[in-house]
């Protein structure tokens, strides 16, 4: 079981990470671009993987890690259950959405 302070800490250990209110749920952002949020009362966690990724992630367990059911969901937007995901998939997650940002917005500063 993950709890929220903890959710928020391995966040926030990835270099450059901060803490930013999204329309009343913390986010968190590299390089002004988010790459979690969390759900505090529902004990969940969004990470916004690339597609390929949130399939495999997926195929773990489809009630504690799934796509967020809407256009999102669509775009990588991915849902990991607190209470029941594993740390090391939920911090191996935040590393690849972290990641992908970092990749992508040194992409266009090039």
């Amino acid at each position: 079981m993950i709890d929220i302070e903890t959710a928020r800490q391995m966040a926030l250990s990835l270099p450059g990470a901060y803490e930013q209110d999204h329309f009343g749920i913390p986010s968190f952002r590299v390089n002004d671009r988010i790459f979690s949020t969390l759900w505090i009362p529902e004990k969940r966690t969004m990470v916004k993987l690339p597609l390929a990724d949130q399939d495999v992630f997926s195929l773990f367990n489809k009630s504690i890690i799934y796509p967020v059911p809407n256009k999102f969901g669509l775009k990588g937007c991915t849902f990991f259950e607190l209470e029941t995901v594993p740390s090391e998939m939920l911090e191996d997650a935040l590393q690849i959405a972290w990641q992908a940002i970092v990749s992508k917005t040194k992409k266009k500063k090039s």
